[in-house]
């Protein structure tokens, strides 16, 4: 008897330390980059952004005592190789992915959604992944880049005595990133009666004169650019050589103060982007973080931390950690992916202490209301001209439900 009792006290101890354990278990995010191929222009300061945020939160506890576990691979812009690296960190049991890409992030899509595990795919992957409703645990958790479009035309409306008199030229890689935002350009163009031409620069970018020669006799009042990294670079040195004023270009969110390192600083004054984070080292989060490196224990460059990309990283890494908070505390532990989801659908006008635009995420509306500001360089740094806004949101969401509608039908 006294032997059976025993046992069964064993058992107890057993299946309660297990139970204690499951309830602090840590949370693991399946985050599977580009360290090698097309996207290393922002990869690098992302995951240095994600594993700084990281050991920031675990240093303090992780979220409601659960750490976070970063499970990081490298994917190298190989579909394939995103769907392995996601199958193998679901049976490790990652229940978020992040992959930074938008050819693996749609491979990886449909198998996310049927396992129900949470797929952010900040500024990558399906635009029309916006809607909810349609694709229930993908989270862009950033505007479109229609939104960033529709949002810079409203930036010149407001700035232009006569819109319809307005002449912009946009230039654009050719290939899916540039040519995404065309339609939202060629419906407000209708809609408020402005000129607009197109120029496509043919990949990999570099030889650009031929466009710039073309947008200098169509004489633009302004230029809105969809490229990235070096590339500005080209263009601002074709632009001065076209003698096109720089404070006619206004970029898609993809510029960093490094990309205009080699242009010069002060002879990039008046260039403008759209951006959905705010940059620098004033941040809040940002001066708790740079502790670290003060101590040498930074998980990459100093200079990348406050850049675009970076702060993009650390964007993402506060809504996750904010939707995992209020999921543990309206539905309790262990967090699985379903339970996830639903704590990401609950963040409202979150902007992390003046990190981003607020934020508002709902069942329906997975970019989080889709505003941006624009900014322009002034010789040291970015500072914004405009408050946080979301422009032409009927056509905006016009163009994801036409999207998401034709992915539905497809996978029915």
């Amino acid at each position: 008897m006294k032997k059976s009792l025993a046992v069964l006290v064993s058992i107890l101890i057993t299946f309660s330390g297990t139970a204690l354990s499951d309830e602090k278990a840590p949370i693991k995010y399946g985050l599977t980059l580009d360290y090698t191929k097309s996207y290393v222009f922002a990869t690098p300061s992302v995951s240095q952004a994600i594993e700084d945020y990281r050991n920031y939160l675990n240093a303090r506890g992780g979220i409601n005592g659960h750490k976070l576990e970063i499970l990081n691979s490298d994917h190298g812009n190989e579909p394939q190789r995103g769907i392995e690296a996601y199958e193998r960190k679901k049976r490790e049991g990652a229940i978020v992915f992040e992959h930074f890409s938008t050819p693996v992030s749609k491979a990886v899509l449909p198998k996310a959604m049927k396992d129900k595990n949470v797929m952010l795919q900040t500024l990558t992957g399906r635009s029309d992944a916006a809607d909810g409703e349609a694709f229930p645990y993908a989270f862009p958790i950033a505007p479109t880049y229609w939104a960033m479009a529709a949002n810079i035309i409203q930036y010149i409306e407001n700035n232009t005595k006569d819109i319809k008199k307005a002449k912009i030229a946009f230039t654009y890689l050719d290939f899916p990133f540039g040519q995404e935002p065309i339609p939202v350009l060629q419906e407000l163009q209708k809609q408020l009666g402005f000129e607009l031409k197109l120029f496509p620069i043919a990949l990999p970018g570099t030889d650009q004169s031929g466009v710039w020669s073309g947008i200098r006799r169509f004489k633009p009042d302004y230029v809105v650019a969809w490229s990235f990294s070096a590339l500005h670079n080209i263009a601002l040195t074709e632009m001065t050589r076209n003698r096109i004023p720089l404070e006619k270009y206004i970029s898609v969110v993809w510029a960093s103060r490094l990309d205009l390192k080699s242009f010069g600083y002060e002879r990039a004054k008046g260039v403008k982007r759209v951006e959905a984070v705010a940059t620098g080292t004033e941040i809040p989060i940002i001066q708790e973080i740079l502790k670290a490196y003060d101590a040498g224990k930074g998980a990459g460059p100093r200079e990348n931390v406050g850049t675009i990309y970076y702060m993009g990283g650390i964007a993402e890494m506060s809504i996750l950690t904010e939707g995992a908070k209020l999921a543990l505390n309206e539905f309790g532990a262990p967090l699985t992916g379903e339970k996830l989801k639903k704590g990401l659908e609950m963040i409202r006008d979150f902007d992390a202490n003046g990190l981003m635009a607020p934020v508002t995420i709902t069942s329906s509306d997975h970019q989080g209301g889709g505003k941006t500001r624009i900014s322009e360089w002034d010789g040291e740094k970015w500072a914004p001209v405009t408050d946080w806004e979301a422009a032409h949101e009927e056509l905006v969401w016009k163009t994801i439900k036409e999207h998401s509608a034709k992915f539905t039908k497809e996978n029915q």
